[in-house]
């Protein structure tokens, strides 16, 4: 029977699944097991679409769309076109964003309501025991019971303990998203994908911006020369980097924030975005109700078909640390359904890839060179500058840099970065080649296409010279 003496007094209501949390994984899922003729519950917390669609990945690029505009406008004189001064409406570019945002969110509620078979609801879902062989699950006033449950709860801002700040109105990647007015001076804590995104696009949109990195460097998953362009080219459009310094406390200044730093001038701000890290919602779950743990930092450990280690249980998308990206989220579904029709895939054979959203983006698959250095391999590599690209120079886009890893012994690609224009898409054919186990001679013997920036692949490969 419940734990609980209140879920006790509901009468409860049946299901062979449920899925929690509707963010890229659960809808699908649902959805499939809605079609094998199961009777199913999606629930969610707040609205369809996860992080991704209402506060990630959708609302931050239609911004950055705008702010690309607006500095394509401004730079135009670099093509021979005037256009004299250019200036940004930024509450036109909230609402274009919010106009797209919510018609998809609407869209997709509105197609899960709809669906024979699957009951959604919406309220938080905590585990209260089980029944026999079912899990019992609270939703507000509601208690629902299943023999397979299915997590997709992901991730949300990580609070970090720092003195103050709960003295300030301080902005996360969801609430910036909320913003009415063009902050003068935004200063973010953390200098990783979320913070450098947010710091672009702000400092296009017209605002001052400071981003506070207590390590060495920006950008610190990436190697070294990544890291150095990526600050090299948002230092050149007015972005302030404090890095190795440590933030002590914070300080309400008027309406604006005041941030004391280790061994150096405080920082003052109109607006404060918090980007440290993600914190998984798994804490909201009640999970040890029903025996089931969590690492040290909330993340659920799986096997490859994202079984956890209570029977009956399947953790997918950011909190079973397989991947915090949407693609990775949407292909977790993948796998899973094709477990559970009987085929072969796993998450063990998931090559990395993914983009940071700078501009111009970052594409990477694969290993780093400090990882490639630590495998252990006979390892290749090859690097062209974006200067030295045809289509790069006649497009004014040449910031950046391209480069290959290669096994030397095997001749499989171990990794590839591409730091430039259109980078996370042209990455994305090694990663093909990669999930394919082709040899690279495929790549550099392919026919290219002039003028494109794909079609520096097979110089660049002529160029292999050892890791040293």
């Amino acid at each position: 029977m419940s734990q609980t003496t209140s879920a006790a007094a509901v009468e409860a209501v049946s299901f062979d699944a449920i899925v929690i949390g509707a963010g890229q994984a659960g809808p699908g899922i649902a959805n499939q097991l809605v079609h094998s003729g199961r009777k199913v519950a999606l629930v969610e917390a707040d609205k369809v679409g996860g992080t991704c669609l209402n506060r990630g990945c959708r609302p931050t690029k239609a911004l950055r769309a705008s702010a690309r505009v607006a500095h394509l406008a401004r730079t135009a004189g670099r093509h021979g076109v005037r256009t004299g001064e250019v200036t940004v409406d930024f509450a036109a570019v909230m609402a274009r964003k919010d106009a797209l945002i919510d018609g998809w969110v609407d869209g997709h509620a509105e197609s899960l309501a709809h669906t024979d078979g699957l009951t959604m609801l919406y309220g938080e879902a905590r585990f209260t025991g089980r029944s026999g062989s079912a899990f019992e699950i609270d939703v507000g006033d509601r208690l629902l019971t299943a023999g397979d449950v299915f997590l997709n709860v992901g991730t949300r801002a990580t609070k970090p303990p720092i003195p103050g700040l709960d003295d300030v109105q301080w902005l996360d990647n969801d609430r910036v998203l909320h913003l009415e007015a063009l902050p003068d001076h935004l200063v973010i804590l953390g200098g990783s994908y979320i913070g450098l995104e947010f710091g672009q696009l702000f400092a296009r949109f017209g605002s001052s911006v400071t981003i506070v990195e207590r390590g060495e460097r920006i950008a610190a998953r990436e190697d070294a020369d990544v890291a150095a362009e990526i600050t090299r080219f948002l230092t050149a459009e007015g972005i302030e980097f404090r890095t190795s310094t440590t933030v002590e406390r914070i300080e309400a200044l008027g309406d604006g924030v005041r941030v004391h730093i280790a061994g150096g001038e405080p920082i003052d701000g109109s607006h404060l975005l918090v980007a440290i890290g993600r914190t998984p919602n798994t804490d909201r779950l009640d999970l040890d109700r029903v025996g089931l743990q969590t690492d040290d930092r909330g993340f659920v450990s799986t096997d490859g078909v994202f079984r956890t280690a209570v029977e009956g249980i399947w953790a997918l998308g950011d909190i079973n640390a397989r991947g915090a990206f949407t693609h990775t989220s949407y292909q977790d579904y993948e796998i899973l359904i094709d477990h559970l029709e009987g085929g072969q895939r796993t998450a063990d054979d998931r090559i990395p890839t993914y983009a940071v959203f700078t501009d111009p983006p970052l594409g990477r698959v694969g290993m780093t060179e400090r990882e490639a250095r630590e495998s252990g391999r006979s390892v290749s590599k090859a690097t062209i500058p974006m200067s030295d690209v045809t289509r790069a120079a006649l497009d004014g886009e040449t910031d950046g840099h391209i480069s290959v890893l290669v096994d030397t012994d095997t001749e499989r690609f171990l990794g590839a970065s591409v730091l430039g224009i259109s980078g996370d898409e042209i990455v994305q054919i090694v990663s093909a080649l990669m999930h394919a186990d082709a040899s690279y001679h495929v790549l550099a013997e392919m026919l290219p296409i002039h003028p494109t920036v794909a079609e520096f692949y097979p110089t660049i490969l002529a160029s292999l010279q050892p890791l040293t």
